[in-house]
């Protein structure tokens, strides 16, 4: 910046209100400092900036399965508004494996990000909370709640799911089958819980047969609706627990022949923008993705501001869309 000056003819501190756009200059003066910065070629230490005004303009994000399109949906909220607030995303990849997250979270905390959004693990508890906890770092928790110590958000749950299940029971069905989510995640159990609880409204049994670990991935749950249809008394509807799960669900079911809903009904927690294009269309919860990852960034930000705020959970209302998988028609009663 000081070559800067000595060719302008100005100040450092000119350059730097030319530069940052601070303070109005004269378009003569700001000519002269445009012109000097291109014959030295300046680029301004991004890093020097940031550590003398104690910001990086940067957040972290630490998030499993990149490629889910239930999550790409949310980091295009994130980043989308972290930008709207002059900020920049910084993402990595966590695997829902509590060490990879670790480490995950020890790079972006290296990095030197402002706060950090971070989709917990299952093992969150004994390994990257413990270590946050220890770096005075704003963290809000996001999708998966953790800790109530910290800011968190994340959709409503346990309500939808039972609302699934009590759609398909108002259309005739009583085996109900759920293919669920990696155990130990607070989504998995709210979804469970919400499964159980409509079983138990309707008067129907709960043996815990009817559930199959799907382990949020796609080859799991394909696994995992085998087993349901080998079982002897075997469901006449499936509840997917999440979007990725529903791809295993779908190819199971296509493998054995089996159409949907002529031969057994599917609803699935998760929309995605391709759901109406499968036949017959998907009927699903629909989670507020974008709502989400604005959120997020909004506590997120609003911690940096006042870290003194008291720590807020916060869940957001999910949406029941009627399509034609579940077999049931326009006018089948749902939960209000």
């Amino acid at each position: 910046m000081a070559d800067v000056a000595r060719l302008a003819g100005v100040s450092v501190t000119t350059v730097s209100h030319v530069i940052n756009g601070t303070r109005p200059a004269s378009e003569r003066t700001t000519r002269a400092v445009r012109a000097a910065i291109e014959r030295t070629g300046y680029s301004q230490n991004v890093l020097a900036r940031a550590l003398a005004r104690q910001r990086t303009q940067s957040l972290g994000l630490a998030i499993s399965g990149l490629s889910n399109p239930y999550f790409s949906d949310v980091i295009a909220a994130v980043e989308a508004t972290a930008t709207n607030a002059g900020d920049t995303l910084l993402l990595a990849e966590t695997r829902d494996d509590p060490e990879q997250e670790l480490k995950a979270v020890r790079a972006l905390v290296e990095r030197r990000v402002d706060g950090l959004l971070l989709a917990p693990s299952p093992g969150a508890a004994e390994l990257a909370l413990p270590y946050l906890r220890t770096q005075e770092i704003p963290v809000v928790l996001l999708d998966r709640f953790a800790d109530d110590a910290l800011d968190q958000v994340g959709s409503e749950n346990e309500r939808p799911t039972q609302e699934l299940v009590a759609h398909l029971v108002s259309c005739g069905h009583t085996r109900i089958g759920m293919v669920v989510g990696i155990a130990g995640l607070s989504t998995t159990v709210e979804r469970v819980r919400g499964y159980r609880a409509g079983l138990r409204a309707a008067g129907l049994p709960d043996d815990g047969e009817l559930i199959a670990d799907g382990g949020s991935h796609a080859d799991r749950a394909r696994e995992a609706v085998d087993a349901l249809l080998d079982l002897p008394d075997p469901p006449t509807a499936l509840v997917s627990g999440n979007n990725h799960m529903t791809i295993g669900v779908l190819r199971a079911l296509k493998a054995r022949g089996l159409k949907v809903p002529g031969d057994i009904a599917l609803v699935a927690f998760d929309d995605f923008e391709w759901a109406d294009l499968f036949s017959p269309r998907l009927t699903v919860i629909a989670q507020p993705t974008a709502q989400l990852g604005e959120r997020a960034v909004e506590l997120l930000l609003s911690r940096l501001v006042d870290p003194s705020l008291p720590p807020r959970t916060e869940r957001l209302q999910a949406r029941f869309v009627h399509r034609d998988s579940c077999g049931c028609p326009a006018s089948a009663v749902v939960l209000p």
